[in-house]
């Protein structure tokens, strides 16, 4: 155990592809955490496979690393604002944040979020500028920025005073002034020593602890992580499992774990101001507390902001249901989605009339995709609707809310036009406009609904150059309609495998979405068409053989490469009488009714 002045609780907050992990791999460097010839991979504390297909930082995790006799206890947080909840919860364990600012692009839409959070809970920041080997690179003019965010933020005296360090995180260098000379980690160690302040605990005191995070492992079962607040616990010892609804449990600890560097090592003890995991609560839920038996009090909980965004998870109907997954039922997809909820505190899952189907919560599309991807590597095959916003109704007035976002795009000079154009069509709002370096940066306060299927045109009308930023601001007047898809779909007429030529016929009718030899059936999306209505086609007619040859008549199949989707972009792509099929090894679009006389009907049942 480490005496408790010696010990450095710290998180790691940024706006997304700040620096945050990648500064994490620096201090292991710069610690010695691994041998001069070990073989560690970049971003060693994204352990999850989607966080190194997307290049983002997804859930919380703890770290330990020693230097000059202290122990640093070390969170990397998300810095996307749909994973905001793995972000305010993480706060409560530890003492300071190193505050990672983009030398380049200073404070962005994430960096005000995750700022405001750690200034609520009285926590001061250590500002970490980083990549300031960045070619225009503006440190000094990103210091400056942090300030006027600190102030814009409502900080204290003591927090706008805050201690600035220079790094970079790639080259593993820091420096307390701009114009020093460095080659290694030193200076930010040396100020978190001074100062981040000591745990507050008291090790005599009865035991406390709030459980932060959570894990599982086949052999032991749920593991709860948090900070021991106050007092001692050991291997073995009876603990008080205080709930969140005030009730109380009796049970023991069966294995303790710290963390040094990548590894979780066995502890026998753990004592106040450490941030540790247990075993042996097969129950344990995120914000509930670890007691002292004889004396169980309940430790504050830090509230979670809303979900803003739902969606239905509906089992998959469809004639190829069953073909690629190993979980398709209802009970299947209900029990994994209540365990998700252990962990994924921002999450909200809720039955509907229909046993089929569950509405879900989440914090943004990219929340609710992350979880959909997640469940689709695991073997689940399951049909989710298109994403639709909260709304709330102010109980003064009656009025219909929904929630707006602040969203910051920065475009060439030549993209600013369209851009306006078309988020004026979608009821945003400009706040403000900078022009730097030939580029514009725009700020917008637009309604969720208005960003839902834009990110895909926004990427198409800025060739791929644009950088868009959204972040949840507040619930106001509700907008009223807002414009969908200009486009009609070419739907598949039956069921039936994909003609090279019939594709190529089609190409006059629209854009296709699948290749050659894709298996289809009755209500699949096959396409988009250049009207603004759907259209049945017949995506397996053959071309008409004969025994004649003929200079011409041969034509060879030339087909234009499909559009082809990923799960975020199908979910923005389809409209409310649409589902996206997903399954281990397909994404797929279709109608929700799949027969063709069966929608005639019901849009005939509508109108009248």
């Amino acid at each position: 155990m480490t005496a408790i002045e010696k010990i450095r609780n710290v998180a790691i907050i940024a706006h997304v592809d700040h620096g945050k992990t990648t500064l994490v791999d620096a201090m292991f460097k710069g610690a010695h955490m691994f041998r001069d010839n070990q073989r560690v991979q970049e971003r060693a504390m994204d352990s999850n496979d989607q966080e190194r297909e997307r290049g983002i930082t997804i859930l919380a995790k703890t770290t330990a690393l020693h230097w000059s006799g202290h122990r640093f206890n070390i969170v990397d947080t998300p810095g996307h604002a749909d994973f905001g909840g793995e972000v305010e919860r993480v706060l409560s364990m530890v003492d300071s944040v190193l505050l990672v600012v983009d030398a380049f692009d200073g404070p962005m839409p994430q960096t005000k979020f995750v700022t405001r959070k750690a200034l609520a809970l009285g926590l001061r920041p250590i500002v970490v500028i980083n990549k300031v080997d960045r070619p225009g690179a503006r440190p000094l003019w990103a210091q400056d920025a942090v300030f006027e965010l600190l102030i814009e933020l409502g900080a204290t005296d003591e927090q706008l005073d805050f201690t600035c360090v220079f790094a970079s995180a790639k080259q593993g260098y820091a420096m307390m002034d701009i114009n020093d000379a460095s080659e290694n980690m030193d200076p930010l160690f040396d100020a978190i020593v001074k100062h981040c302040p000591p745990p507050q605990g008291d090790p005599e005191a009865p035991l406390q602890m709030l459980v932060t995070l959570m894990d599982y492992n086949d052999f032991v079962g749920q593991i709860g992580i948090g900070r021991v607040v106050n007092g001692q616990m050991k291997v073995g010892d009876q603990v008080a499992l205080v709930k969140r609804d005030g009730s109380i449990q009796n049970h023991k600890v069966t294995m303790l774990y710290g963390f040094e560097g990548l590894a979780r090592v066995n502890l026998q003890a753990a004592t106040a101001g450490e941030i540790v995991a247990l075993a042996g609560i097969p129950d344990i839920r995120v914000g509930e507390t670890i007691a002292d038996p004889t004396n169980p009090e309940a430790l504050p909980y830090v509230d979670i902001d809303e979900p803003t965004i739902s969606m239905m998870f509906v089992v998959n109907n469809g004639p190829f249901a069953g073909q690629d997954g190993k979980h398709t039922q209802s009970r299947r997809i209900r029990e994994r989605l209540m365990k998700e909820l252990q962990h994924n505190v921002a999450l909200r899952v809720e039955d509907t009339d229909s046993p089929d189907s569950f509405k879900v919560s989440g914090r943004g599309e990219l929340h609710l995709a992350v979880l959909i991807e997640t469940m689709r590597r695991e073997g689940f095959e399951l049909c989710v609707s298109r994403p639709e916003v909260i709304l709330h109704t102010d109980p003064a007035t009656g009025e219909k809310l929904e929630p707006y976002e602040d969203i910051t795009i920065d475009v060439p000079d030549a993209y600013m036009g369209v851009v306006m154009e078309k988020l004026g069509t979608r009821k945003a709002e400009m706040q403000d406009m900078a022009n730097e370096l030939g580029r514009v940066r725009l700020h917008f306060k637009i309604p969720s609904r208005g960003l839902i299927g834009y990110r895909s045109e926004f990427m198409t009308d800025t060739r791929g150059e644009g950088i868009l930023h959204s972040l949840f601001s507040h619930y106001g007047p509700f907008k009223g309609e807002l414009p969908g898809r200009k486009n009609g779909v070419l739907i598949s007429m039956d069921q039936s495998e994909s003609v090279g030529y019939a594709l190529m016929n089609l190409e006059d009718r629209g854009i296709i979405f699948i290749h050659p030899g894709t298996k289809c059936y009755e209500g699949m999306i096959v396409g988009e068409h250049a009207r603004e209505n759907d259209l049945v086609v017949n995506i397996a007619k053959g071309k008409k053989l004969s025994n004649m040859r003929a200079s011409g008549s041969d034509e060879a199949t030339r087909l234009t490469p499909p559009r082809e989707f990923t799960l975020e972009q199908a979910l923005e792509y389809i409209e409310d009488d649409e589902l996206v099929e997903v399954t281990p090894n397909t994404i797929r679009m279709r109608k929700r009714i799949l027969n063709e006389n069966d929608r005639k009907k019901a849009e005939r049942r509508l109108t009248n």
